[in-house]
C-alpha cells in the first residue's frame, strides 16, 4: 500500500480503520433531528459531553445554537466536526 510507512509510505491508515457516518437521532429545542457522522466523531462528542458534565443532546444544541447566528451557518453535522476540531480532549 503506498501509504503504509512499512512499505515505504508516509501515513498508516487510523488504527480503527476507515467508517463511513453513523446517523443518530438527537432530540434539540424539543424535536428530533438527524445527524450522521463518522464512529470517531460520535466518540469525541460523548467524550467531550463528559468532560463538560452535559447529556450529549444538550452539548449538540449547545453548539447548534452557535451554529445558526453565523453568517453563513454550516450544516450541523459540519458545525459538531469543526467545533471538535477546535475543542480537542
Amino acid at each position: 500500500m503506498p501509504n503504509d510507512p512499512q512499505a515505504g509510505g508516509v501515513i498508516a491508515a487510523p488504527a480503527g480503520g476507515f467508517h463511513g457516518p453513523v446517523k443518530r437521532s438527537i432530540t434539540i429545542a424539543g424535536h428530533q433531528t438527524s445527524i450522521s457522522l463518522e464512529p470517531v466523531f460520535w466518540q469525541a462528542l460523548e467524550g467531550a459531553a463528559v468532560r463538560l458534565a452535559l447529556p450529549l443532546s444538550a452539548l449538540v444544541a449547545e453548539i447548534d445554537a452557535i451554529r445558526i447566528v453565523a453568517d453563513d451557518p454550516p450544516n450541523l453535522a459540519s458545525a459538531l466536526r469543526t467545533w471538535l476540531f477546535d475543542n480537542p480532549g
